[in-house]
């Protein structure tokens, strides 16, 4: 079994913050990322596929085709957006990463085919911050 990775960046904004609680209660859960005001992020998407090498390409798949279609349907949705109020497959959730990678997920598969499997999605918040998604 391959494992191949491609990474891609996208720049957005958001707030973490519950509309059930109060402002204090989300200012003492939250922080500074409870701020009105929002706050952004460079983020980092590795999209990592497995599967055996094609007899003819050598490849597991094309990463340009897979590249495009991350660009289609992730980056273009999510770069340079408010992630609370511009993303449509994030619109009633708390805008986590934990929930961001959850929804990126949601985005690819579809548009992946069939004979692809997406093996993990790997989200840096900051260099210091990511979450790893297995789709489960």
């Amino acid at each position: 079994m391959v494992y191949i990775t491609r990474i891609e960046h996208f720049n957005a904004a958001h707030r973490l913050f519950n509309p059930t609680w109060t402002k204090e209660r989300n200012e003492e859960v939250f922080g500074k990322c409870a701020n009105e005001n929002w706050h952004g992020h460079n983020f980092e998407l590795y999209v990592t596929l497995k599967g055996e090498p094609n007899i003819d390409t050598g490849f597991v798949f094309d990463v340009k085709k897979l590249s495009l279609i991350v660009q289609q349907h992730v980056i273009d949705k999510l770069d340079h957006k408010n992630l609370n109020l511009d993303v449509d497959f994030m619109s009633g959730k708390l805008c986590s990463i934990e929930n961001l990678v959850i929804g990126i997920w949601g985005q690819l598969v579809p548009h992946l085919p069939k004979d692809v499997n997406l093996h993990c999605l790997k989200l840096y918040e900051t260099p210091r911050i990511f979450v790893e998604y297995y789709g489960d």
